[in-house]
């Protein structure tokens, strides 16, 4: 051996040391994990849960106070799991432990996760119930009425169980009605999904095919918290609050209690109690109608008699049909003795007072009665020249004393008496234009009011106005004969036509004659007219 072989830190001491490449390396590693671990159960905290990646695996860690571990669950395991992993869950997880060589860690590939005990069972549900409460999925207010009466009942459970068979047979019993089920697994890894699809289906139905349930059953038999633990499925609550079908929940005995019983519109006890709540006793109600039919008959019946006894106690305190009318035939018998008298009597005093009245009339009489008028005309015509001397000595003295007046008084009384001309004037001219404005807008108004009323605006949108010929309104067509001629005015203008087979058939119009202008009067006051 040379001096440069012995000297230390040469190299030529690790010759015979195997080399690796970091692949291999990672290889035996990964080997080696899954030789000495094989199947695990791991029973830890989840952290980091995100829910499902978009490939379909699950990606978390499992920890404890001490310790990390990778966890992830592949797409096809994720799916069928009873359980689904929840952050924050303490849970024990079955998988194989393993390496993955890309980022040189150890992780375990859970093909199967469980609470840890039924005490972390219970405390998930409550967890989720205190979150699903919180969203006001319970609220008394969301419930809906269950029918009194319904058509079809839809029925979600297992086709096979003793449930199906409970509750056709109660319903039988009480009252038959149409019942649609919809097959679910009631236990297992897919039960909760299967559940929330039929709950879903059954609001999908339009009626067009199958009839649209009036009320839906969800039922499933007694059993312990793992196997109703599909009923406190998140999506099934869910469903049970979308649902515009009044749900009764019916899972498990009177002490089980799962997030279905919480969200229902009615929780049954048992599925024997959910028929029971659903439809009434046909017998029952049966009796019931011939009861109230009874009474019914029989308050009419009550009400007739005494309709009938009290019509007859009128009928006795009411007199009879010829004693009302007695008195007033004796009374007309009476009058219509005494008017025959009666108009004997009067006309005597009337002839009486015409011989008197003739006897006082006669020539001489007459000639007294024109001498006194003409006595009392004379005697007027005297009186009345004297009053008018009297008038016109009055407006002699008043023109006397206007011409005493001094210049400068009779200039005052003047312009006294011109102010208030003017004063009195300008009161005129404003009542004229007042009056002229009220006037005028009558006026407009009666103008507008004819415009409207006027066939011509019929004629405007379209209409024609048929004549005859002359020149008076058709109102049908009754009033036509063949080859008659008559004449159509349109808005613009009149088109002549002959009545042929029950239509018109227009001729030559002939030209419009010029309309003449009409002259403005003068004056202010034009418009009035």
């Amino acid at each position: 051996m040379s001096k440069t072989d012995s000297l230390p830190g040469s190299g030529s001491q690790d010759s015979n040391v195997a080399e690796f490449s970091v692949t291999e390396i990672s290889a035996a590693l990964k080997r080696t994990v899954e030789d000495t671990y094989g199947y695990v159960r791991v029973r830890g905290e989840i952290s980091g849960y995100r829910g499902p990646h978009s490939s379909g695996h699950a990606y978390f860690s499992m920890k404890d106070d001490r310790a990390r571990l990778e966890a992830v669950i592949w797409r096809g395991v994720f799916s069928k799991l009873k359980i689904r992993p929840e952050e924050g869950m303490e849970c024990i997880a079955t998988g194989k432990l393993t390496t993955y060589p890309g980022s040189s860690k150890y992780q375990i590939v859970i093909e199967r996760i469980e609470p840890a005990g039924v005490g972390a069972l219970m405390a998930l549900l409550e967890e989720r119930r205190k979150k699903l409460a919180a969203e006001g999925l319970f609220d008394n207010e969301r419930k809906q009425p269950i029918p009194f009466l319904p058509k079809t009942i839809g029925v979600v459970t297992s086709p096979t169980g003793a449930v199906i068979r409970d509750i056709l047979h109660r319903l039988r019993d009480r009252f038959p009605t149409h019942v649609l089920v919809w097959p679910v697994r009631v236990q297992g890894e897919t039960s909760g999904r299967e559940v929330a699809a039929a709950i879903n289906g059954f609001n999908q139905l339009d009626g067009s095919e199958i009839a649209r349930p009036d009320l839906l059953i969800v039922a499933r038999g007694g059993g312990s918290l793992e196997d109703l633990w599909g009923f406190n499925d998140e999506a099934v609550v869910r469903a049970v609050a979308a649902s515009t079908i009044p749900v009764i929940s019916a899972v498990g005995h009177e002490t089980d209690w799962t997030l279905i019983d919480h969200v229902a519109d009615q929780r049954a006890p048992t599925p024997t109690g959910a028929a029971e709540m659903a439809v009434p006793v046909r017998h029952d109600l049966e009796n019931t109608v011939a009861t109230l039919n009874l009474r019914n008959v029989q308050a009419m019946q009550r009400s007739l008699d005494q309709q009938r006894n009290a019509l007859r106690s009128l009928a006795r305190a009411m007199p009879a049909l010829d004693s009302l009318f007695g008195m007033p035939r004796q009374r007309f018998d009476t009058a219509a003795q005494r008017l025959t008298a009666a108009l004997s009597s009067n006309t005597v005093a009337h002839r009486t007072r015409l011989i008197k009245a003739g006897s006082q009339v006669s020539p001489r009489m007459l000639a007294i009665h024109f001498a006194r008028a003409r006595d009392r005309k004379t005697q007027a015509t005297l009186r009345l020249g004297t009053v008018m001397a009297r008038i016109v000595e009055r407006r002699r003295d008043n023109w006397r004393r206007v011409g005493a007046l001094k210049p400068d008084m009779l200039s005052r009384q003047i312009t006294l008496g011109r102010t208030a001309l003017g004063d009195r004037t300008a009161r005129m001219d404003r009542a004229f234009v007042s009056s002229f404005r009220r006037v005028s807008q009558k006026l407009d108004g009666q103008a507008q009011l004819l415009k409207l009323v006027s066939y011509q605006s019929v004629l405007q949108r379209g209409f024609a106005l048929v004549r005859d010929g002359e020149g008076q309104p058709i109102r049908a067509a009754s009033q036509t004969s063949m080859l008659q001629h008559i004449s159509l005015e349109f808005a613009d203008g009149r088109v002549a036509a002959v009545v042929q087979d029950g239509a018109a058939a227009p001729q030559t119009p002939k030209p419009k004659p010029k309309k003449a202008t009409p002259t403005k009067p003068p004056g202010n006051q034009g418009s009035l007219f």
